[in-house]
């Protein structure tokens, strides 16, 4: 892949450069702020973007939102020695939030699931911001972590909890925030999971029981998780229905 880098620190320059050319990936244009980034993405049209934060002029959180805006556009991964603006980051779809020091193995994982997600969507599936193009179901969930893009089963996933502006998916391996909102997922996958309350939805095939809490007070409890969710009086029926069926 044509990878650009953009960091105005030339000591970070020369080991981004560095780990790219290990990793069989061309370097092909270098930058020291945003508006650097946005001259050479029209006369060198890279695959990858490597982008600092703190830049002088234009930043690269500000570099980051033009970049969103282009059809087609590159991958952005920052590289930064700040880790409060993850969330912030993949909002302009971000592939990747990396820390400095860079470890090679991470800007390794974010280059593999990079070529992995390519694969995948010459195979029918759908990242984010398109997959309202099409109404095949999607078989994975798509979320941006500090390591990359983590594809997850949607086989895996227990539930989805919503907070705020983000949506937690938790599955197998963990939990992650998701930048979806509850009534598209269940539009989305209403054979699979099914609303227990305004802010959750739960996999049938995980669903195991309920349990009373209180007076007219439900948790759904859950194959393989400790954990309990509420349930609310205005989806318990619906939820009752549907566990004597199953």
């Amino acid at each position: 892949m044509k990878v650009l880098i953009a960091d105005d620190e030339p000591l970070a320059v020369e080991r981004l450069s560095r780990l790219v050319t290990q990793m069989g990936h061309e370097v092909i244009a270098t930058a020291h702020h945003g508006q650097d980034v946005l001259n050479h993405i029209e006369n060198d049209s890279p695959d990858v973007v490597l982008l600092d934060i703190q830049m002088p002029g234009m930043n690269g959180l500000e570099c980051a939102e033009q970049l969103s805006r282009l059809n087609p556009r590159p991958a952005i991964i920052f590289c930064t020695a700040y880790d409060q603006h993850a969330l912030e980051a993949f909002k302009f779809q971000a592939q990747g939030y990396l820390l400095k020091p860079v470890a090679q193995q991470d800007l390794q994982q974010v280059f593999n699931n990079l070529t992995q997600l390519t694969q995948a969507q010459m195979t029918g599936l759908q990242q984010q911001d398109n997959m309202y193009d099409t109404k095949a179901q999607r078989h994975q969930i798509a979320a941006k972590t500090y390591r990359g893009v983590e594809l997850i089963p949607l086989e895996n996933v227990y539930y989805f909890l919503a907070d705020q502006k983000y949506v937690t998916v938790r599955h197998k391996n963990g939990s992650v925030l998701i930048d979806e909102t509850l009534k598209d997922l269940e539009l989305e996958f209403s054979d699979r999971f099914i609303r227990i309350h305004r802010n959750a939805l739960v996999s049938l095939d995980y669903l195991e029981g309920l349990e009373l809490v209180a007076a007219g007070q439900y948790q759904v409890r859950l194959r393989e998780l400790d954990e309990r969710l509420s349930v609310s009086r205005r989806h318990l029926p619906s939820l009752r229905e549907c566990m004597h069926q199953l």
